[in-house]
């Protein structure tokens, strides 16, 4: 990716310690039918004539993509297919996961440049800000809720959830893990997770863990939601690969973490989860290293979008 070099306009910030891309690109874990994904939101919003096309014409020019408020610049694979796919090009002057801030800067930052017919930018134009602002406005918050608990001495894991937007989730973890935190699971085939409504389902906790496991088998994890110690000592028992103290408070959380390691330490490999209404105001009152994983849906659901727009040259 080229740079524009007219000032400072954006930090390559490396991420907290956490979750290292330097093995490959992330876009490169996105599934082929994800540009279905974007034909679909292409023909909502076109689905008979493109009038202002027809007032603009399909001369060729260019536009300026602008970002107007500070954030973690991501989305860019999807933004790039919904211009691919109407046969614009796209040259990025900032990396993805640089974090922008347009107060340096005279209060904007040309982030990208993109070329084609006039009235395919204009098609293109909202589709491909609304879900780039999506996207940074979730790695925006991921990598400062990342930033708040290794600030905070937290060694383990930091997790969004599966609260994510129907049809939106691929743009959201994806967003998650250009943040820099993990994206737990991303759906209900890829983790067993047994909640009270499994479990009161089932009739117990032992129950439901070994109807899972007899269909998980060896390839899936299976985790638990407990309420208290008691059952956190029956799912680990029962075999639970992870459980989850939902919604403890603070020094709870502690006692019952510190506790459970203690008592099956060498007897059973099992990861500590807390979970439950965590935001960035109370975040730092649960942290404590008996816990393994620290999952929360604070880093996409209710996140302010990072303000971009698509100007025409003129």
């Amino acid at each position: 990716m080229s740079s524009i070099n007219d000032g400072p306009r954006a930090v390559d910030l490396p991420l907290p310690t956490q979750t290292s891309h330097a093995h490959g690109s992330l876009e490169d874990l996105l599934p082929s039918h994800f540009t279905g994904d974007i034909t679909r939101w292409l023909a909502e919003d076109t689905p008979s004539f493109d009038y202002g096309g027809f007032v603009v014409g399909s001369s060729p020019r260019t536009a300026q993509l602008l970002c107007k408020s500070a954030g973690v610049l991501a989305g860019v694979p999807f933004f790039n297919e919904v211009f691919r796919q109407l046969d614009c090009t796209v040259e990025w002057h900032h990396n993805e996961g640089s974090y922008l801030d347009p107060s340096k800067s005279g209060g904007k930052i040309q982030v990208a440049t993109v070329t084609g017919p006039t009235r395919k930018l204009l098609l293109g134009e909202r589709v491909a800000l609304n879900t780039l602002a999506r996207c940074s406005g979730v790695a925006t918050r991921s990598r400062t809720m990342l930033e708040l608990v290794r600030g905070a001495g937290y060694a383990g894991i930091l997790a969004g959830t599966r609260k994510t937007t129907p049809g939106f989730r691929l743009v959201e973890k994806y967003g998650m893990l250009v943040g820099g935190i993990d994206g737990h699971r991303h759906d209900l085939s890829s983790m067993i997770m047994l909640k009270d409504n499994h479990i009161w389902a089932k009739g117990s906790i032992t129950n439901a863990v070994k109807a899972a496991r007899a269909v998980g088998g060896f390839a899936l994890k299976i985790e638990v939601e407990v309420q208290t110690e008691a059952d956190a000592d029956e799912a680990i028992e029962a075999g639970a690969d992870i459980v989850m103290l939902d919604n403890f408070d603070g020094d709870g959380l502690k006692v019952a973490a510190k506790s459970l390691k203690e008592r099956w330490r060498g007897k059973r490999n099992v990861l500590l989860e807390s979970s439950g209404g965590l935001t960035e105001a109370n975040v730092e009152e649960y942290i404590n290293n008996d816990i393994d994983i620290i999952s929360t849906s604070a880093v996409h659901q209710g996140v302010s979008h990072v303000d971009f727009s698509l100007k025409i040259d003129h």
